[in-house]
């Protein structure tokens, strides 16, 4: 008979400390849901610089105060929120063009770089180009926007105006501009004005 109220009073305090937890561990759903999140890390590095080769050949150098590498998400992205700056190499191992901009996206798994904010590339001859955003697609060699580009050429002397933005190969030396303003001209060297020396 004792043994019974023992056992009775282990049942009851086990049903009291069941009840306890139950009311002690509700939780709210959305806290929960967020436990159940996969945080991707991120990787911090300062004063990075880092070279494209492809073929055996340097094509480019990238430099940037700031990157931030995410991992643990599907695609596997860097991003420089402090500003980047490329130098493109030509066949002959040389700077050909340089390219600058406020801030960077990089998605390795796409090999794509996404630019945007300020813009500017420099080519060796002068030739100088400004949009908002850019794409740099390391596949396909291609660099291209559909966003408003200012394009100042020095030889022939013009500046330009492509509304629907370019593409062109990363070597720069092959590029098309899509619908061009009726703003853009030609820059007429005055005959009686010196001669402009590059």
């Amino acid at each position: 008979m004792t043994n019974l109220i023992f056992h009775n009073k282990n049942k009851f305090a086990a049903f009291l400390i069941g009840c306890f937890f139950m009311l002690a561990c509700e939780n709210d759903v959305n806290v929960v849901k967020e436990l159940g999140k996969k945080k991707p890390g991120i990787e911090e590095g300062k004063n990075i610089t880092s070279y494209l080769s492809m073929g055996g050949k340097m094509k480019a150098k990238l430099t940037a105060p700031l990157l931030l590498r995410y991992q643990g998400d599907s695609a596997l992205k860097s991003e420089f929120p402090k500003t980047l700056f490329v130098e493109f190499y030509n066949d002959s191992a040389k700077v050909g063009t340089k390219l600058r901009a406020k801030y960077g996206r990089y998605l390795e798994q796409d090999r794509k770089i996404f630019l945007r904010d300020s813009v500017v590339i420099i080519r060796v001859n002068g030739d100088t180009l400004f949009t908002s955003e850019l794409y740099w697609d390391q596949t396909l060699g291609r660099i291209y926007t559909d966003k408003f580009v200012e394009i100042f050429q020095k030889e022939p002397r013009q500046k330009l105006f492509a509304k629907n933005g370019f593409t062109a190969n990363q070597d720069f030396t092959d590029y098309t501009f899509f619908q061009l303003q009726p703003g853009s001209f030609f820059i007429f060297p005055d005959s009686t004005a010196a001669p402009i020396k590059n």
